[in-house]
C-alpha cells in the first residue's frame, strides 16, 4: 500500500497518482508536479488515501509543492498565450490549405512545449506547419490528432437531454459503446436518436447496459415461442422494464395480440437479438 493523491490536468481528464510526501491536501487545491511532459500545474481530484501498489504506475513521482500565487499567475498567462497561439495557428493552417480543424492549444506550465490539438478525416502532413509554428514561438511544438469524442470533451456543450455533456462534466474516460447495446435496450435504430453531438453513439447507452443484460437473461426475446395461459404463441414485442410481453397466439393469428407478464409464460424456444449486415454497415461509423 502507498499513500497517494489524485491529480487532474484537464477538465474531467484522467486522474494521475502522485506521492504527496507529508502534505495533506483537499480536493480543488492546485499543486505543482513533474510529469512525462515536464513540470505541470494540476488540480487535486482525490485527497490523500492509501491504494494498492498494483494500482500505481511506477515510479510514483512526488508532488513538488502546493501552487503559489505566482504559479497560478503563470497559468493564467499561459492561457492567454494559448488563445493567441490558437488564432495564429488557424491562420497558418488556412494559408497552407491543410484539411484539419484546430480544437485547442495548450502551453505546458514551464513553457517548454506548446501542444496543438486537431481533428481531421485522415492523415495530415503537417511537417511544414510545425516548422512555421516553431519559428513563430521559438519553443518545442507538438501537434496531436484527436477523435471527435475528445473534441466534444474539450469544447463541451449540451446533449439532446438538455444537460452538459457527460464526457465534459463527470466522465474521466471513454468506454466502448456498441450498436448492439441500443438493440438490446429496445431503442429505435435511428442515428439521430442514439447519437451524441459528436456524431458517435451516446455514452449513456453504457450506463444501464448491465441491468438490461440481467433482464434479458430472464425475459423471452422477440421471436421466442412461449406457452401462455391462453395457449402457445410467438413474442412480437417485449417491455423489459415492466416485464410484460406482447404475444400473438397460434390459435388466433389474426386476432389482437395478448399482453402477458413474464412470470405467467413458459419459454419453449427463445428468440435471438441479431444485427443484420445492413444494420452493421449503416451504424459501424457511429461506433468508431
Amino acid at each position: 500500500m502507498a499513500e497517494v493523491i489524485g491529480v487532474r490536468f484537464q477538465n474531467m481528464g484522467k486522474v494521475y497518482y502522485f506521492d504527496p510526501g507529508r502534505e495533506k491536501l483537499t480536493v480543488g487545491e492546485r499543486v505543482i508536479v513533474e510529469t512525462a511532459r515536464g513540470v505541470e500545474c494540476g488540480e487535486v481530484a482525490m485527497e490523500n488515501r492509501d491504494v494498492d501498489d498494483s494500482a500505481i504506475v511506477q515510479p510514483l513521482k512526488k508532488m513538488i509543492r502546493r501552487a503559489t500565487k505566482d504559479d497560478l499567475r503563470r497559468v493564467e498567462e499561459n492561457n492567454l498565450k494559448a488563445k493567441r497561439a490558437f488564432t495564429l495557428c488557424e491562420r497558418k493552417i488556412a494559408e497552407r490549405g491543410l484539411e484539419m480543424k484546430l480544437v485547442d492549444v495548450e502551453y505546458t506550465f514551464d513553457n517548454g512545449k506548446i501542444l496543438f490539438y486537431f481533428t481531421a478525416d485522415g492523415r495530415v502532413d503537417f511537417r511544414e506547419l510545425v516548422k512555421d509554428l516553431a519559428g513563430m514561438f521559438r519553443t518545442r511544438i507538438e501537434l496531436r490528432q484527436i477523435g471527435v469524442r475528445d473534441e466534444a470533451k474539450m469544447i463541451g456543450g449540451l446533449g439532446i437531454c438538455g444537460r452538459p455533456f457527460c464526457c465534459g462534466s463527470f466522465l474521466g474516460g471513454f468506454t466502448p459503446v456498441s450498436i448492439k447495446m441500443a438493440k438490446e435496450q429496445g431503442l429505435s435504430l435511428n442515428p439521430v436518436k442514439i447519437s451524441g453531438t459528436c456524431g458517435r453513439l451516446m455514452c449513456c447507452l453504457k450506463y444501464e447496459q448491465e441491468a438490461y443484460i440481467d433482464l434479458l437473461r430472464t425475459t423471452p426475446k422477440v421471436g421466442a415461442l412461449v406457452s401462455t395461459p391462453d395457449g402457445r404463441g410467438v413474442v412480437i414485442d417485449q417491455n423489459l422494464l415492466t416485464q410484460k410481453l406482447t404475444v400473438r397466439l397460434d390459435k388466433a393469428p389474426d386476432a389482437s395480440p395478448g399482453i402477458y407478464k413474464v412470470k405467467d409464460v413458459r419459454v419453449i424456444r427463445d428468440g435471438q437479438i441479431k444485427l443484420n449486415k445492413k444494420e452493421i454497415e449503416e451504424f459501424r461509423k457511429l461506433e468508431n
